[in-house]
């Protein structure tokens, strides 16, 4: 008898439909403030089958509040070549299609569009119904995947992001697209192997990447048998910076313990320094990409002027997907909040109990959230409640329960994470485990 492979049980596992379902039973009461969509993506294969948990079809899960009122939710397949073709990644010369993907990991909204994404492809743009346009290169410019974690400055309205290659150089590509959506600048990134580049940093003067030894492997790759990287002794673990003011200038690199960072809290300068928090995982991928060691709170600060970068664990709870108010992305936020792993077996697992963490930056304090036995939220998306970065606001956060295997949408006071959720939206079925969303206020 064959088992099933764990990222294809329990909820995990991907629904078979779409739906539209309106007029959704809530639990208190949605702040009358909050009227817009909250998205989130993740994998949903519509074959009910991948070699990997980060390979199935993108699916968004959406719910629509407007006016205190739960008026719907649907949730779409993204309709990429990958999904309606069979299409694949390379023609039998090896050259990109970079329309083929699976646009599974994020979906984010910038100059109007809103965009699907995954870090090997070229974003999908989606309608408010979140039916599928089509690829999207920024008008032929963009000649490089890009990565599902672009970053809006909050002060230019500028997105940042790259693409990285695994087959040929240049193996890391820096772009820049003003408020607008006009891509401005691509510049290459001199890197001098084909590691796995998931996230960056990006503060008010620079941009951090992160070059960290998870290498391409072209035997696990023509095996087909879960993702084509593995952990290198030989690569060594470094961070990049890049002035934003200078943007095809120089590129310093400092040297780190060997580790690896999925996903980036936040990042800001202060004089002759920047500091990073990221959740840092040990090592990742050794031998079998389908066991994820435990991701952890850590603070880098890179000391422009020494060319040395101090390393100092924040906490030692395993948690993972980070967030802070988007308007505070590159300047000193105080607050970040992560969802807490019940299970390190993977980035996130159901087990006991699930939480959300709100940590204090400035002080090092924490609260937390406790969902209670068998309910585990996902990413929680910070939600303004006014106009002041920072300030009031609500974690929205997709929470599924295994006793009744559904799922709901619940609103978190931000500013009083121990209290009971403000609102909770019933869900008309379980969303799988997923990824990465947004708050697409109106």
């Amino acid at each position: 008898m064959t088992t099933a492979l764990p990222h294809l049980t329990g909820n995990y596992a991907p629904v078979t439909d779409e739906l539209t379902v309106v007029d959704l039973p809530v639990t208190g009461q949605i702040p009358p403030e909050l009227t817009g969509w909250y998205l989130r993506n993740g994998p949903n294969p519509h074959a009910a089958a991948s070699r990997h948990w980060f390979a199935g079809d993108g699916m968004v899960h959406g719910v629509r509040i407007e006016n205190g009122r739960a008026v719907s939710y649907r949730n779409r397949w993204v309709r990429t070549t990958t999904f309606t073709d069979g299409a694949r990644g390379y023609d039998e010369a090896g050259n990109r299609d970079f329309s083929a993907g699976v646009a599974n990991t994020h979906v984010v909204r910038h100059a109007g569009r809103t965009l699907a994404l995954v870090e090997s492809s070229y974003p999908y743009e989606l309608t408010c119904e979140l039916d599928t346009v089509g690829s999207y290169d920024f008008d032929g410019k963009l000649r490089t995947a890009m990565t599902a974690h672009p970053k809006t400055c909050p002060v230019t309205g500028e997105l940042h992001f790259f693409g990285y290659e695994v087959v040929r150089e240049p193996f890391l590509t820096y772009h820049r697209a003003d408020a607008d959506g006009n891509l401005l600048i691509s510049r290459p990134i001199d890197v001098p192997a084909a590691t796995m580049h998931h996230d960056f940093n990006l503060t008010a003067e620079h941009v951090v990447f992160m070059d960290l030894p998870v290498l391409f492997d072209r035997e696990t790759a023509a095996s087909g048998g879960g993702m084509p990287f593995r952990w290198s002794d030989d690569h060594q673990a470094r961070l990049g910076v890049l002035r934003r003011d200078d943007p095809f200038g120089e590129v310093r690199w400092f040297s780190i313990d060997p580790c690896y960072v999925f996903h980036p809290l936040n990042a800001h300068d202060e004089p002759g320094k920047i500091v990073l928090f990221v959740m840092r995982y040990p090592e990742l991928w050794r031998t079998d990409s389908h066991v994820f060691e435990k991701a952890t709170l850590w603070r880098w600060t890179i000391d422009l002027a020494a060319g040395t970068v101090a390393e100092e664990q924040v906490d030692d709870r395993a948690a993972e997907f980070p967030r802070v108010d988007d308007r505070l992305i590159g300047l000193d936020a105080r607050f970040g909040h992560v969802a807490v792993a019940v299970d390190s077996g993977a980035l996130l697992r159901g087990g006991d109990s699930g939480a959300l963490l709100r940590y204090d930056l400035h002080t090092g304090s924490s609260t937390t959230h406790e969902f209670g036995p068998g309910r585990t939220p996902g990413e929680a998306v910070f939600a303004p409640a006014d106009e002041n970065p920072g300030g009031n606001g609500y974690l929205m956060t997709y929470v599924y329960d295994a006793e009744s295997d559904r799922s709901e949408l619940v609103i978190l006071d931000a500013t009083d994470l121990t209290a009971a959720p403000v609102a909770t939206i019933q869900l008309p079925r379980r969303v799988p485990f997923g990824f990465h969303g947004s708050w697409l206020a109106d």
